[in-house]
């Protein structure tokens, strides 16, 4: 058991997917958007690394394969473990793409296969399921997690046995309530998994069109993991559950990526405190509060006051008096003097005048909760942007409020 090889499938899913990210993720793929200054599927590859046996990591999508070619090459270089991006024609559903890859994924022969989604934000606890899952046995096991009664309508709802942990009953977001205990979208399945799949694929061939498009409201070849494996399979004593007592967010909004950019940070404490910044004591260096990071290319006034909860990327240049707060900098920044940043995301070569004031109330749920300044915008001296979102290439020269600048 202790040589056994283990495979990961991350899914990044594509273009049409991440519409909410915008205006952050026309220029961007949603997967690549910086959280706690690495890209947002830097995490769950670097918690697959960990694993022990891993012998390569997928990531299937259907972005444009030049989009990622660069990360997957320098991802695959500092990790030392093979990572392939595999681009699906066109979108198959999670359970239809691992099929339709099936041959390539299985070409090591190996026991188990994670599959993980890009957009969860969490501690990743992979080794403890595939060690569960051993015990269980069984297809497979899920990371699940409680949450409050509100909120767990908005996901998988599901019933576990509390002794056994295998999962009895699966409903994806119901209408009425039916348990506090949620899917996070992390799994470990055998191979056998591809055969549950082929089975479905079976079922939807030798089902009439007519009953077909009565039940279904996706295409024939579009297999979805949640509804037409887990569902079906609950309370057969193939499928089981691994409790996460850890944090767990999904990011499907850049309110929700800031705050998986705090959660991250906090973590780091535990696991990489090398990647926090912290200041000397002295004036020849920013005032550093909590968690921050902060890119080695930055160039920073040291009357600069910066955190809690701050990222800053690559060639950011933070002038006298700035003060961050809860906020992600992305590429190329220029920040003048004495301008204010909280519950903000900065895009890509942006600039922020003298005495401005980019800032938002820091309600994650709420659209205009954060402001976000999409690539190249321009906010000129003594201008605030409060509550907004601004697309690309705009040049503020007067104060905006809970607006959307087109």
């Amino acid at each position: 058991m202790s040589d056994e090889k283990v495979v990961a499938v991350i899914m990044v899913g594509g273009p049409t997917k991440g519409t909410r990210f915008r205006p952050l993720s026309f220029n961007t793929p949603k997967p690549l958007i910086p959280l706690a200054g690495q890209p947002m599927i830097h995490h769950p590859i670097s918690a697959c690394k960990k694993i022990s046996n891993l012998a390569q990591i997928f990531l299937i999508g259907f972005y444009d394969e030049r989009e990622f070619a660069l990360y997957v090459s320098s991802i695959s270089n500092e990790l030392k473990i093979p990572v392939r991006y595999l681009k699906e024609d066109r979108p198959h559903g999670s359970a239809g793409a691992l099929y339709y890859f099936r041959d390539r994924i299985m070409e090591e022969k190996p026991s188990h296969v994670f599959l993980l989604n890009c957009d969860v934000c969490c501690s990743f606890p992979l080794q403890g399921i595939l060690d569960a899952h051993r015990r269980y046995g069984g297809i497979g096991t899920m990371l699940v997690i409680k949450v409050s009664a509100e909120a767990a309508s908005q996901f998988g709802e599901l019933i576990a046995d509390p002794d056994t942990k295998e999962l009895l009953h699966y409903t994806e977001k119901p209408e009425t309530f039916v348990s506090d205990l949620i899917n996070c979208g992390v799994y470990v399945f055998t191979s056998d998994i591809f055969k549950a799949i082929e089975e479905v694929y079976s079922q939807i061939r030798d089902t009439s069109s007519n009953y077909q498009s009565a039940t279904r409201s996706v295409p024939a070849d579009f297999v979805r993991l949640d509804q037409d494996i887990l569902s079906p399979l609950a309370g057969k004593k193939q499928l089981y559950t691994y409790e996460n007592k850890d944090f767990w967010e999904q990011i499907k909004t850049p309110g929700k990526s800031l705050k998986c950019s705090s959660l991250y940070l906090s973590q780091f404490r535990q696991t990489s405190p090398h990647l926090l910044a912290s200041g000397d004591g002295t004036n020849r260096k920013p005032m550093i509060i909590g968690d921050v990071y902060i890119h080695p290319s930055v160039k920073l006034h040291p009357t600069a006051k910066i955190g809690p909860n701050v990222s800053i990327s690559a060639n950011v240049r933070v002038g006298p008096g700035v003060r961050l707060i809860n906020c992600i900098i992305l590429d190329d920044v220029e920040i003048k003097d004495n301008a204010v940043v909280i519950n903000s995301i900065i895009g890509w070569k942006s600039s922020i005048g003298r005495w401005s004031r980019v800032q938002a109330s820091g309600d994650y749920s709420e659209r205009l909760g954060i402001t976000i300044l999409g690539e190249a915008v321009t906010v000129e001296d003594e201008v605030a942007v409060i509550g907004s979102i601004v697309l690309q290439n705009k040049t503020l020269n007067v104060s905006v409020q809970e607006d959307i600048i087109l």
